[in-house]
Parts: C-alpha cells; sequence; structure tokens
C-alpha cells in the first residue's frame, strides 16, 4: 500500500493564511462539527464518502480532517485506493491551533 502524503496543522492554517486555496475535507461526525470546523472546508461523515465519490475530481487535492488523524488516514487511504490524491492532515481537529467557525 503506498503511503499516504500528511501535512500539519500549521502548515495548513500557513497556507490558508497565505491565500491558497485547499480542498480541505472534515469527515467528522456532525456533533464533533458542531463544536467548530475550517472555514472552507467540506463536511462529509466518514461513512459517507463512498456514496459521495462524485464530489471528488481526480486532478485536485484534497486534505482530509477529523479530530486525531485516524479516520481521515483511513478515508485518505481509501480514497488514494480509487485513484484520488489525498493528504491526510497530522493529529486532526485536536492539533488545530487556527479559527474554526460554528455552524
Amino acid at each position: 500500500m503506498e503511503e499516504i502524503k500528511t501535512i500539519k496543522p500549521e502548515e495548513v492554517e500557513a497556507k490558508l493564511e497565505a491565500g491558497e486555496n485547499l480542498e480541505l475535507v472534515d469527515v467528522r461526525e456532525d456533533d464533533e462539527v458542531a463544536e467548530g470546523i475550517i472555514e472552507g472546508a467540506k463536511h462529509i461523515r466518514m461513512n459517507e464518502i463512498p456514496a459521495n465519490l462524485d464530489y471528488f475530481d481526480k486532478e485536485k487535492e484534497y486534505i482530509f480532517i477529523c479530530r486525531s488523524g485516524g479516520r481521515s488516514g483511513n478515508v485518505a487511504h481509501y480514497l488514494q485506493e480509487q485513484g484520488y490524491k489525498v493528504v491526510n492532515m497530522e493529529g486532526g481537529m485536536l492539533e488545530w491551533n487556527g479559527e474554526v467557525i460554528v455552524k
């Protein structure tokens, strides 16, 4: 199995502050996202990823986010096997020090 690329939360924050257009996908459950989500992130619960493959474009790279990095890592492995470009945010939202929005 090919290794999944990872990115640190502070790298994501720096890229966002620099105005980079990142494809962020938060795979946490609704109650977790209710506590705050990174602005601009798309919320697709982990168990809904297979039903939402049409959302993803194989030409774009997606950064997956969860609470600690485990679930997003699983999603990244799954999508990489389907031919998508993926990155897992290490440490997830537990390590995120940037701003969040509450939906």
